[in-house]
């Protein structure tokens, strides 16, 4: 018994009738305990077993029966955490190896069912609204400087309701679905803000960057660019077609404008004749021609590191939305397997 004051069996009366049956109640309280599977936490049902036999008297001497199909249920008192779904009583007949006598005992099995509605609340929705903003890191300019923060500031509210989660439940070695749910997503998280961390380093490439490789152009700024609904990207690439014609063109027009004009001015004051002007036209043509391609080799760095900027954006707006369909896949696995 599990009350202190039953030192043993009350002394309670023996009702007998005339035809010879025999009534004697003796209450008590009985503590019981079972395995719990928290496999499938918050929305998990549990199976208690309460088995009743005799091991003093056997099935010749005790023949239990049970009554009612199903426990007596109308003295239950309503549990904010549990739902019971039913009671059922099955009698079974056991015939152990060292006798040859029938021991039957009649066993309840009590359905138990966890209301989940305190947990979807405090903490499903909360995880899952947390992990929708993950794939918005992608989102954000690269310029910020927000992005990683962002990703770090969200691992660690995961990690916050992880332990509220840890908290909740009792040890075991299972883990339970909304534990599952907790580690894909924080690995999912870790796993953009690494990347997060290779686009940033991919957009922030300085004056020594190389060209974009071709397969990179063609696959990067076109197709994906185009799947990703990224349409300036796809139109700017155009742009480096025509734009060494024009500044050839500047340059080709400004070298011989110039240079004719510097070497009369230099004819006119020193006196030199023109046959022995070419010294003047060489140092000109020199001066000029470091001029331009310092000019052309910045134009081309500027070139190359907006083409690794639109790369870095369309990667962006490709993992934006791969991530988001993964949030959206594992709630969805979450919930259908819940159910």
């Amino acid at each position: 018994s599990a009350d202190d004051r039953f030192g043993g069996s009350m002394e309670t009366n023996v009702v007998l009738r005339s035809d010879g049956h025999i009534m004697w109640d003796s209450p008590a309280i009985t503590r019981s305990s079972c395995k719990v599977d928290v496999s499938y936490f918050p929305f998990d049902g549990q199976q208690c077993h309460l088995t009743f036999g005799s091991w003093t008297y056997n099935g010749n001497q005790i023949d239990l029966h049970n009554r009612l199909d199903t426990g007596d249920l109308t003295d239950f008192v309503e549990n904010v955490e549990w739902e019971v779904l039913g009671m059922p009583a099955t009698r079974n007949v056991v015939t152990y190896g060292c006798c040859s006598e029938p021991y039957p005992d009649v066993t309840y099995t009590l359905l138990l069912r966890r209301r989940a509605s305190f947990y979807i609340f405090n903490l499903l929705l909360p995880c899952v609204m947390v992990s929708f903003l993950a794939p918005l890191g992608f989102y954000l300019p690269a310029d910020s400087g927000e992005k990683v923060s962002l990703g770090m500031t969200v691992l660690l509210a995961l990690t916050v309701f992880q332990l509220l989660v840890a908290e909740s439940m009792p040890p075991s070695e299972s883990v339970p679905l909304i534990g599952k749910y907790y580690i894909a997503t924080m690995t999912m998280i870790t796993a953009s803000t690494a990347l997060t961390i290779f686009i940033m380093n991919v957009h922030h490439c300085g004056p020594g960057a190389r060209p974009v490789p071709p397969w990179a152009r063609r696959l990067i700024l076109h197709h994906m660019a185009r799947l990703c609904c990224v349409y300036e990207v796809g139109e700017s690439c155009k742009s480096p077609q025509r734009a060494p014609g024009r500044r050839a063109g500047r340059g080709d027009a400004g070298v011989p404008g110039e240079s004719p004009g510097e070497g009369e001015v230099g004819a006119e004051a020193g006196g030199c004749p023109r046959d022995h002007c070419l010294c003047h036209h060489d140092g000109l043509l020199r001066n000029v021609s470091y001029i331009a391609g310092c000019f052309r080799r910045h134009r081309t760095a500027q070139r190359w590191t907006g083409e690794w900027k639109k790369v870095a954006k369309v990667m962006d707006r490709f993992l934006m939305w791969v991530f988001f369909l993964m949030v959206f896949l594992m709630s969805v696995l979450v919930l259908a397997k819940a159910a």
